[in-house]
């Protein structure tokens, strides 16, 4: 007989391994997720989370892989263990960028910036925004790459490095000098943002430059902020 919680939770997460290695996909996710459930019954919050991401989904399922890091960010959140979630956020933003959904992509790394900020976390919380702003670039969303830049209200970015980049390479992008953006995304600047990322800012530009600089010259969507 299984005598607590925690015995459980080592069997469950057995059957989850097993489930795998048989390629029964619907089952690891539920294995995995009754893993996490019970080792918080056992009020041990990293084992599980680390249950509800671990439950290698990535390829055969990705939206499924996203919607258990989703949950298990969720848990560390209620829990006040945020901080646990960083990499979380980063993974379930690189399956969305391999999908090519480049808006949801976007938005969870707007989520680990806000998530990074209640922890003090400057230097993360900024390349965070700038991995927002160059996913959407690459996207050719350049109105919402904007408005992430304007609506950001975090004075440790308005000093950064990472603001700064930015700047400039919107302010390119209105220009519409692709020159100059190739430039911007080959500098060393970007070196240290997750390498998903990285690789999306070596591309650039991408997109309909003309456009971005017609609508500019019309006095639409014009930068609100310039350092």
């Amino acid at each position: 007989m299984i005598s607590s919680p925690w015995d459980a939770a080592k069997h469950m997460e057995s059957a989850a391994a097993l489930a795998k290695e048989l390629g029964r996909w619907n089952e690891v996710s539920d294995f995995y997720r009754r893993t996490s459930e019970l080792y918080r019954e056992c009020g041990r919050d990293q084992p599980a989370s680390n249950a509800i991401s671990a439950s290698a989904l990535e390829e055969k399922s990705p939206e499924e892989a996203i919607k258990m890091c989703d949950e298990a960010c969720t848990i560390l959140k209620e829990d006040g263990k945020e901080q646990m979630a960083f990499d979380l956020y980063r993974a379930a933003a690189a399956l969305y960028i391999k999908m090519e959904k480049y808006s949801d992509a976007a938005a969870f790394f707007l989520r680990l910036g806000s998530a990074v900020h209640k922890c003090n976390a400057m230097n993360s919380q900024c390349k965070a925004y700038l991995s927002a702003i160059i996913i959407y670039l690459y996207a050719h969303i350049f109105q919402q790459a904007q408005k992430c830049y304007n609506d950001l209200q975090v004075q440790a970015f308005f000093n950064s490095n990472q603001n700064r980049c930015a700047t400039k390479l919107l302010s390119a992008y209105e220009e519409g000098d692709a020159e100059e953006i190739k430039r911007i995304g080959q500098s060393s600047a970007f070196n240290h943002l997750d390498h998903v990322v990285l690789r999306l800012a070596r591309k650039l530009p991408t997109g309909d430059l003309q456009a971005i600089k017609r609508a500019a010259d019309d006095g639409e969507d014009s930068l609100e902020r310039m350092t």
